[in-house]
């Protein structure tokens, strides 16, 4: 997203996309193997276990024999974007200035492919380290439309998937996100209302606002970013990749009528995407 060849200055690029001029800059410094632990611990509970606060996650994780402070979880839940999920105020916090919309999904029937997109971002534990994934979802079908990978948590990464995700088909009716800054800055609803499309957001701590998303990272982790230690993030992006493409492609869901998402999406009978 960032070009340092390109005419306009990096500090004026950093500008128009609304992210931070250091996060231009920005290489990850080493993690202890003990900290990567920790929060590849923390992850997993929180997954198990959303409404888990900082004070129960370290009660939790004093059961397994691991003993840390409540301070050290919260910073911990704070690096790798992970929030308690219950109602309750300031929750995924906007950049001061950027508008909030409203949540225009709540007892809205999904009857069709395109209706309706949404994304989120979810941390991936690798073997040293860890990166951020942003993907972008049909509800209807839940086929994964877009995805990208990130070291930093800016907007860039997101609007590159957004991006990708217009090109490859089209636009939705409504695109529905939470709350959080990358999502709430002007680059990035700025492309969607260009293109006229109708922006809902999550309510505060509405987690279930969002539930196909958070349905995704759940299947994700379990059924592959566990089973793998990712040594590199070129390594993480063709895995996921791979994942993604089973995901889309062989995964029948039961939501779906045992369908696969592609076979919904793109309303092919099983013999078709079989030939």
């Amino acid at each position: 997203m960032i070009a340092p060849e390109h005419p306009l200055s990096i500090t004026r690029q950093a500008e128009v996309l609304e992210i931070s001029r250091s996060s231009v800059y920005y290489r990850p410094r080493p993690i202890c193997a003990a900290e990567l632990m920790l929060m590849r611990k923390i992850d997993e509970l929180h997954l198990k276990s959303p409404f888990a606060g900082s004070r129960m996650l370290r009660d939790m994780l004093a059961q397994q024999g691991i003993e840390v402070g409540r301070r050290h979880v919260r910073t911990l839940m704070r690096r790798m974007a992970i929030e308690t999920l219950y109602r309750k105020p300031n929750t995924s916090k906007p950049a001061p200035g950027h508008r909030i919309y409203p949540y225009l999904l709540r007892g809205l029937a999904i009857t069709r492919c395109n209706q309706v997109w949404s994304t989120d971002i979810t941390y991936i534990p690798m073997a040293r380290g860890f990166v951020y994934l942003v993907a972008v979802v049909d509800w209807f079908s839940r086929r994964v439309l877009a995805w990208q990978l990130s070291i930093t948590m800016d907007a860039s990464f997101c609007i590159e998937a957004l991006e990708e995700a217009l090109n490859k088909y089209g636009k939705p009716e409504i695109f529905n996100t939470d709350q959080g800054s990358q999502f709430t800055s002007e680059a990035f609803t700025g492309r969607l209302k260009r293109e006229g499309i109708a922006i809902s957001m999550d309510g505060k701590g509405r987690w279930c606002d969002n539930v196909f998303v958070e349905r995704l990272w759940r299947s994700l982790k379990y059924e592959h970013v566990y089973l793998y230690a990712y040594e590199s993030v070129s390594e993480a992006r063709s895995k996921i990749g791979g994942y993604f493409e089973f995901y889309n492609g062989q995964r029948p869901h039961s939501s779906l009528g045992a369908q696969t998402p592609d076979q919904v999406y793109f309303h092919r009978p099983p013999e078709a995407l079989a030939a």
